[in-house]
């Protein structure tokens, strides 16, 4: 069993939902890391400062300065630097001074030397539960007598720095968290909402019944993604309203068609059966009966017909068919019937081939044929002529006069089951399906048929494929 997809609204809720999750905590780190940057910075500076003014105080008093003089010199140089930590000694390791309570002693002998403190040469190191950040530097200074460099151990303790940074963090994932829920909420409403044209579409279409099929969805109150919906489903509707219809007006049909000779059969067979009859008028009655079974008959085999083209059953058996020919023989097979309604045949074009099914073609010239002899006017001429178009198509038209038919109901002539004229019962095509067996045929063979309005003629205009393995030659 196919699992069903899940919803749209979850779908966007969820993917709307992480990208906002994702910018969220994008935007916190690099709010942390900026925040971060600035107290590295500012220890960079604080550290900076502690070196510059031990400098000044190395720079100025000869080596025979009073140690105890220096140490007080040297601790009143950092005086306004709480945090600040230092530790002086010369090459050989000896300390010259130390901040009271500090242990940079480790730090010193492991930490790099570098000639200057910034963003990259700072350090950080725990020592018990305190945390610094710092650096080694040397400094050349003049005031002693060797003038070798000092090396200045300097750092400054960053507690409140890192419980600032955690607390901070601690902050943000409950900000984005809370931020994350707010609008995960948001998106699905705004998503249901923006459902809401969908709901009420859905809504609409729930209403349509088989006796409702006029109703129409109006594009226009649509939003502009869904007008396209909004027409192709009047698109649809239109259709099966269309295909209802004649249906309806097909089953209507068909209980004509049926009821006249199960009537007729039921009437004689009532007549014969009421008293004794000759041989003769029982042969007659038996006659006159299977006149009614065979109408029956043709209508039920042209609806199988149809049914077969529905599904793609029909498979023509292609052979060169000789158009010319095939018309001539209808002609001599309608002479009788076109001669009682005073109705003249005439053949015009070359003789062309096609490949098709011969039983097919022949039949569907047949029905052709048989209704323009029908329709013809007494005195006047049904005309069908042969030509080659310049896609080397064959061209099949029959044409004759009689009542125009309305240009709109042209193209629809065609369709299965379907009446220009509803109220107009067709004759000697069963429930009217001879000219959708036309064009059954002709779509099996690759062509096209169309009817036209023309010079006062109804014309049926078939295209074939020719046959170009059989030569063309004049009738």
């Amino acid at each position: 069993m196919a699992r069903r997809p899940v919803s749209l609204a979850l779908r966007l809720t969820i993917s709307i939902g992480a990208v906002i999750t994702v910018v969220l905590l994008t935007f916190g780190w690099m709010v942390e890391r900026s925040i971060n940057s600035h107290f590295v910075q500012q220890d960079v500076d604080e550290l900076n400062a502690v070196v510059q003014s031990l400098a000044k105080s190395l720079s100025g008093p000869p080596a025979s300065q009073e140690p105890n003089a220096l140490r007080q010199q040297l601790a009143a140089a950092i005086s306004g630097h709480h945090n600040a930590q230092f530790r002086i000694s010369d090459l050989t390791g000896n300390v010259i001074y130390a901040t009271p309570n500090s242990n940079l002693d480790g730090f010193a002998r492991l930490a790099p030397i570098t000639d200057t403190i910034d963003l990259d040469s700072v350090k950080i190191w725990r020592d018990k539960r305190q945390t610094y950040r710092g650096a080694v530097v040397q400094l050349m200074q003049k005031g002693f007598p060797d003038g070798k460099p000092l090396t200045i151990a300097v750092a400054t303790e960053i507690n409140f720095h890192l419980h600032y940074l955690e607390s901070f963090r601690s902050y943000l994932r409950i900000i984005t968290v809370a931020a994350c829920l707010v609008a995960i909420l948001a998106t699905w409403f705004a998503v249901y909402q923006g459902h809401a044209p969908i709901r009420r579409i859905s809504q609409e279409i729930g209403r349509i019944r088989s006796d409702q099929l006029h109703i129409r969805l109006a594009p226009e109150t649509v939003p502009v993604e869904l007008t396209e919906l909004a027409m192709s489903f009047n698109d649809m509707l239109e259709r099966i309203e269309g295909v209802f219809r004649r249906l309806s007006n097909f089953s209507a049909d068909i209980a004509h068609e049926l009821r006249t000779p199960i009537t007729n059969l039921k009437t004689q067979t009532e007549v014969a059966l009421s008293q004794a009859r000759s041989i003769e008028q029982y042969r007659e009655i038996l006659y006159s009966n299977l006149e009614e079974y065979e109408r029956m008959a043709k209508m039920v085999a042209d609806m199988l017909f149809l049914a077969q083209a529905d599904n793609n059953q029909l498979k023509p058996e292609l052979v060169s068919v000789n158009l010319a020919a095939e018309v001539q023989g209808l002609f001599d097979y309608f002479e009788a019937w076109a001669e009682e309604r005073s109705v003249s045949l005439i053949r015009e074009g070359p003789v062309l081939r096609i490949q098709g099914d011969s039983l097919m073609i022949r039949r569907a010239l047949t029905n052709l044929l048989s209704n323009a002899i029908r329709y013809t006017p007494e005195g006047r001429a049904v005309t069908v002529s042969l030509a080659v178009n310049s896609n080397d198509m064959v061209i099949i038209c029959v044409k004759n006069p009689g009542l125009m038919i309305n240009s709109e109901h042209l193209p629809r002539l065609f369709d299965r089951f379907y009446r220009a004229d509803p109220s107009r019962q067709r004759k000697g095509d069963g429930a009217g399906l001879g000219l959708a067996i036309v064009k059954s045929i002709i779509d099996t063979h690759g062509g096209t048929i169309t009817a036209k309005n023309e010079d006062g003629q109804i014309v049926f205009e078939i295209k074939l494929p020719r046959d170009r393995d059989r030569a063309t030659y004049n009738s």
